[in-house]
């Protein structure tokens, strides 16, 4: 059964130019996510959509849950999925969330993160 469904769209040049502000990346981003965006420094406004899309997914925001309580990783053929610390973590668990579906578009202009959660 579907719990939320949480959608993101932002703009690339937006988030490239916060990311270059170290106190932007040591909040948003985990340390291995950081690893990954210095590969593709295109990942990082894909992840900060799947990120905003998860608090939406959740119906909470940014309020209650931080943006680095949510990680987005990259399976080995690409594909990405989330893990989840601190609040973001409790939150799942609260809810029985028992899977988190992530898509992940870009265009060198945009990205769009589209999450599904379900119970």
């Amino acid at each position: 059964m579907i719990y939320g469904i949480g959608t993101d769209f932002i703009e690339v040049e937006r988030v490239k130019k916060a990311y270059e502000k170290e106190s932007f990346r040591k909040k948003i981003y985990t340390e291995q996510e950081q690893q990954l965006i210095a590969e593709n420094a295109q990942r990082a406004a894909g992840n900060f959509a799947i990120k905003e899309s998860v608090v939406k997914a959740f119906g909470t925001g940014f309020g209650k849950i931080s943006a680095i309580d949510i990680e987005v990783l990259r399976e080995p053929s690409g594909k990405p999925y989330v893990v989840l610390y601190g609040a973001a973590k409790e939150q799942a668990e609260a809810e029985h969330i028992l899977q988190i579906h992530v898509s992940i578009s870009n265009t060198k202009e945009y990205a769009v993160g589209y999450v599904v959660m379900e119970v």
